[in-house]
């Protein structure tokens, strides 16, 4: 039997009204809506990565794009492609949608050498969230490695825009140099502003660093932690998660108050190209946010 999918009409009242959920695996026609956009601005970050300020184009549809910290779109470069991005922006804005990209491919080597008012297209956002309402109250452990920070950035900007729901806030970042290091324009801010205990570290020091020098496991060493009512949330490359997260079940801190992001494991966010499934699981679809005792049962999911 044909089923007809109708056209998504984003002029209707009750459409405009509703809030978006691209998470619905029998909402088939907002799953498939790509939103036109542009790039409004770049921001160079390091060799590698840059910042990408991409606007919807449609008022109406700009108004009604939003995101949970821990989700993703798929950036599309026409002609060329797309690629699964997590959105490394600030939740509660509306205006545009920020993107960290590093320069590893055909299509993230088109969008290096684009230009501000670049047409692109945008599919989402998808997945699942880091459960910040759950942590409300709690301590919140923030960790990253590397390009880890740029997923890590939405949970940071949801803490400390609501810092008084939360009680201590620690950030621990680890690179492999300090060339590598991003945001490093935000760190005064998290620290001064908002009273987060920031520590960064990098196993390869240059002649002018001056903070620590080991793995990110090292970092651990000076914070305290109330086993009982902590959080944390980690992401990086799969590699460090065993050792971070095995390092916090040593702590104390329960497998299931344990977050990670597997996004380096998405594709076309919606379950149908079957190369994100880790067994009969869909990380698409039931991630890319899981809790440490999930992943643990998911048979070569790290």
């Amino acid at each position: 039997m044909n089923t007809t999918i109708h056209p998504f009409d984003i002029e209707k009242l009750a459409d405009m009204r509703a809030p978006v959920d691209f998470n619905q695996r029998n909402r088939l026609m907002p799953v498939e809506k790509n939103f036109k956009a542009q790039i409004a601005h770049i921001t160079p970050l390091t060799d590698r990565e840059k910042l990408f300020h991409i606007r919807i184009l449609d008022a109406a549809e700009r108004q009604r794009f939003t995101f949970l910290p821990g989700q993703f779109v798929m950036l599309e470069v026409p002609g060329f492609g797309e690629i699964p991005v997590s959105i490394a922006g600030d939740p509660s804005i509306r205006g545009y949608i920020e993107l960290c990209i590093r320069k590893a491919g055909t299509v993230t080597g088109v969008l290096h050498s684009a230009q501000p008012g670049a047409r692109v297209g945008i599919r989402g956002p998808f997945g699942t969230h880091f459960p910040m309402d759950q942590m409300v109250g709690s301590d919140v452990l923030l960790i990253a490695g590397g390009l880890g920070l740029a997923p890590l950035r939405a949970p940071i900007f949801h803490v400390t825009q609501n810092r008084p729901d939360y009680r201590n806030v620690h950030i621990l970042y680890g690179t492999a140099d300090p060339g590598q290091l991003l945001f490093d324009f935000e760190y005064k801010q998290w620290e001064r502003i908002y009273g987060c205990d920031l520590r960064i570290i990098v196993e390869r020091p240059d002649d002018g660093w001056t903070g620590q020098v080991g793995l990110i496991t090292k970092l651990f060493d000076a914070i305290d932690v109330d086993p009982d009512d902590t959080y944390a949330i980690v992401c990086g490359p799969p590699v460090m998660f065993k050792f971070i997260c095995n390092r916090l079940s040593d702590m104390g801190v329960p497998m299931h108050r344990i977050y990670v992001s597997l996004e380096r494991r998405m594709h076309c966010g919606m379950g149908k190209c079957c190369r994100c499934n880790i067994g009969s699981t869909y990380t698409c679809i039931g991630g890319p946010v899981f809790d440490y005792w999930t992943v643990m049962n998911l048979k070569e999911s790290i």
